[in-house]
Parts: C-alpha cells; structure tokens; sequence
C-alpha cells in the first residue's frame, strides 16, 4: 500500500462541513440530512414547503381571497416633500420665517446635515394648494395630473418610519430592515404567490432618474434582492438602454435547436448536481437558464409599443417613448402586468432637494407627475385598476423648515424627516377619493391615525390575499417575515 502523500493528507484536512455533503449526501438516509438541513434554516417552514419544480408558489397561499392581483410601486428614491405636494397646512404659511417650537424636537433624531434642529425657521410651500375633485383632496400646482385624478387616490398623510438617511430608509420599505440582506416586498410576493407568465419574470424592475438633476441617490441591488429565501425569487432589472435584458440575442451561429439542445445539457448536468447536494441553489440556476430562454420571445413583444393607440401614449406624457424615462418605465409597467408580471417596482431617483426646491423639484414632478396620473387612468380603462394595486411614495418626507438660508430662494431646502409623510394608492380594493390620518398643525409629526411602514406593508400583502404573519421562512433557527415582528393592516383604507 502506497502511504498518502502530504498534499493528500493536506486535502483530507481540508475537508469541511459543506464538501462533506456534496460527497455524501446520497449516502445520508434521506430524513436525517432533512433532519440537518433543518437545523441549518435551509428548509422552507413546515407550512410553507418549497415549490420543487417551476414557480407556482405555495400551496397555502392566499390565505384568503385578496382584492389585488399584482402591484405596481412607483418608488420615489430621494424622499418627495409632503409639505411642498400633498400636506397642506396653513400653519406653515402664517409661521414662514419663525423659528420652529423646541416642543417639536423633543426625542427626535434628524440626519447630521440638519445638525441641532433648534432655531430651524419655517418654510412655506413653494407653490399653492388648492382641493381637487369631490374629495376636496390638497395637490399643490407642482401635480396638476395628480390632482385630476385625486377621485381615484387614497392619500395616506400619516405616514411615518424609523430610518432618517435614504438606503436604510429604502430598505425598510421594501424589506422590511434597514439592514441589507431581507427579502424584498416582490420577492416575498413570488415566493408566496408563484409566477403566472411562462415568458416573464414575476418581479421586475426599472429605473429612471430625472436629466439635468445633481441626484446623487444610488439604485442598490439589494433593493430588489431575495435576502435568504432562494435567488430565483429576486428582481429582474430592466435596463434603461438597448436590450432591456443582456444577452437576450443570440450570437451569430446560434440555432434555435442548437440552443435548445445545449441548454438541455446544462440542466442533465445541473440535475445531477441538484440530486447529489439539494442545494437550492442550483434549481435557482436551471430556472434562470430556461426563464432566459423564454424571454426570447416574451421580452421582444413587451418592448414593441408601435401598436399602442396614440392616445394611449399621449396619457404618459411626452417621454413615453424614450427608454429609460420614468413615462416609459410606467408604460412597460402596464404591459408587464398585462402579461403576467406579479410585481413591478419602478423607481425614480432625484427627490433630495437639500437646496434645490425651486429648481429641481419642477424637473422631478414634471417628469413622474403625468405619466403616475396616466397609468391610473390606463389602467382604468383597461379593467385591470381594480385588481391591481399602485403605490407611490418615498423613503420618508422632507423637513417643514428649512435647510439653508431663507433669504435665498434660489437655493431653499429641506431636509430628511421621519415623522410625518404622504404616500398615495389606487386601485386593488383600496377606497378612492380618502385622505387618510394627518400630521399635526406644522407638518412635523403623525397625530391622527398614524401609519407605520410595517402597517403599510402588512395591508399590501393583505389586499393580495396574504395572512403577513404567516407567510415566513425559516432562515437561520428563526422565523422569518416581511413585516419582522410588527405591523397592523389598515382596515379603514380598505373598500
């Protein structure tokens, strides 16, 4: 017998934990390496089985029959300022130039380009509020499509959360956490519900920022990630140029048949694989292959908006047909779900007006106001409001007063501010023509009604048919859900 060599004996000690598995996992009697698996998190919970082949979603899943079908969320990165679209307060007006009471610091935290809010002097609107439709709802000028629209539109002015800097504000909306690394709201979604489109993704996203603005806000990817639960479940990004998708097109030479048969080879190999270890991993993999595949032919289709009618178009603005504007992106967020996208998150970048209120918040509103109002009014008149639920709205607000010098407009600001904003829904069983809870008399804090983020979320997934304190995952000996441990559905917002 030949003894081993040092390499050898190195390799052996080498061996881990996870070379261990992939070796023997067929070896292992099948309920003890379930058993281990278990221990380890890496099993969906017992209620909640993962789906083993495909996308259909779980078995338990609605839990009851939801009004909303797919959401849209227009996700204003930067934070919109209430105070300067949707709150209207006349206290505001009169206390221009005053300084702010110290009573409304008390316990707050700001971010550290406020610095000590005390002495910080009131600002007003920049343009005038008027009431708009039956509903008597505030718009300012700055929306005037919005406000055409403000019948069709739940306005929540109560809005408030506990992240005061834009990324750890953002996750929180979309994760749940303000630390990266939770599932997002769309992949919770696909993972509960299942995707329906053979030829789409079920969680899409695009991206848009306004031309000529100083945005410095970032698109992370973890804004759309699937945190634990299996990659496959994560957001597609749509890009704003070219081929929406890379590598879409075949290379010169590539056959149809020629394709077909190489990626049926990859996914024997990749099957292989998956019997010998059961990493999820690698069924991520084999759906990502043969979803490619499809979107061949699926993403070509979606991106030809030649036949849509002219006066289709002209609801979105005059951007529509420019890739990578905001106008396009809602309008591809209409076909997306008109072919069987779950869940579309259109996000916008360009709202921190630190000292550009008179300068760039026009460009802002001018670019996201008509084509947010044109999507309501499509999607109206296709049938599909009704079951489909929109969401627009921010991180958080901006400060009632201002940042910078208040004798030079040119330059007037405000800042981040956690304790009271605005979002707005339509459609997906939520009541129209409401202005639901209020911030008090100078805009700063939520008093009536207040809605926390965790709140809004559990009453998105309950309009889609979803108990939120029972869709969880087990990750790492804990149970795991969107709305971590809190969150109450707002019942009165609901039709």
């Amino acid at each position: 017998m030949i003894p081993p060599t040092p390499a050898a004996i190195e390799r052996g000690l080498r061996t881990n934990r996870r070379h261990f598995f992939a070796r023997n996992a067929t070896g292992i009697g099948t309920a003890a390496l379930a058993s281990l698996l278990d221990k380890e998190g890496l099993m969906a919970t017992e209620n909640h089985t993962e789906p083993k082949s495909g996308m259909p979603g779980l078995p338990s899943i609605p839990h009851f029959a939801g009004k909303a079908k797919r959401i849209i969320y227009l996700f204003q990165n930067g934070a919109p300022t209430h105070v300067d679209l949707f709150d209207y307060k006349p206290g505001i007006i009169k206390q221009h130039g005053n300084p702010v009471p110290e009573s409304y610091f008390q316990g707050k935290r700001f971010s550290t380009m406020t610095g000590d809010p005390t002495g910080k002097l009131m600002l007003q609107p920049v343009e005038p509020f008027k009431q708009r439709g039956q509903s008597g709802a505030w718009v300012s000028e700055f929306m005037p499509h919005t406000a055409r629209i403000a019948d069709q539109l739940c306005f929540v002015k109560s809005m408030h959360t506990d992240a005061v800097n834009h990324a750890p504000a953002i996750s929180f909306f979309l994760s749940g956490a303000q630390i990266p690394g939770r599932p997002t709201l769309g992949a919770w979604m696909t993972y509960g519900l299942g995707v329906e489109s053979d030829n789409l993704p079920g969680f899409v996203v695009m991206t848009s920022v306004s031309k000529g603005t100083t945005c410095g806000q970032i698109f992370y990817d973890f804004y759309w990630g699937s945190g634990f639960l299996p990659s496959k479940y994560q957001g597609v990004k749509f890009r704003g140029g070219g081929s929406p998708v890379l590598y879409i097109e075949d290379p010169a030479g590539m056959t149809s048949s020629l394709k077909r048969g190489l990626l049926d080879d990859i996914g024997k190999v990749n099957r292989l694989k998956m019997n010998q270890i059961g990493d999820p991993e690698i069924e991520t993999r084999i759906a990502q292959y043969e979803m490619a595949y499809r979107m061949q032919t699926g993403v070509p289709e979606l991106t030809d908006i030649r036949q849509e009618p002219q006066h289709v178009l002209d609801l979105y603005g005059p951007q529509v047909k420019e890739q990578g504007t905001f106008a396009y992106n809602c309008l591809m967020a209409r076909r997306l779900i008109e072919r069987g996208t779950r869940y579309v998150q259109v996000m916008h970048a360009g709202w921190d007006q630190h000292n550009s209120l008179t300068t760039e918040l026009y460009t802002q509103c001018k670019d996201t106001d008509q084509p947010s109002a044109g999507l309501i009014i499509d999607l109206q008149q296709r049938g599909l409001l009704e079951d489909t639920l929109v969401v627009w709205g921010g991180e958080f607000g901006r400060t009632p007063f201002i940042q910078g010098d208040i004798n030079n407009r040119p330059k007037w600001g405000r800042d981040h501010h956690p304790y009271a904003f605005t979002v707005w829904m339509a459609g997906g069983g939520i009541k129209p023509g409401v202005s639901y809870g209020a911030s008090d008399e100078l805009a700063m804090n939520a008093v009536e009604n207040p809605v926390h983020v965790h709140d809004l979320q559990a009453t998105l997934l309950h309009q889609l048919g979803i108990d939120h304190e029972r869709l969880t995952y087990r990750f790492q000996g804990r149970y795991y859900r969107l709305t971590d441990i809190h969150g109450n559905v707002v019942k009165d917002i609901l039709s």
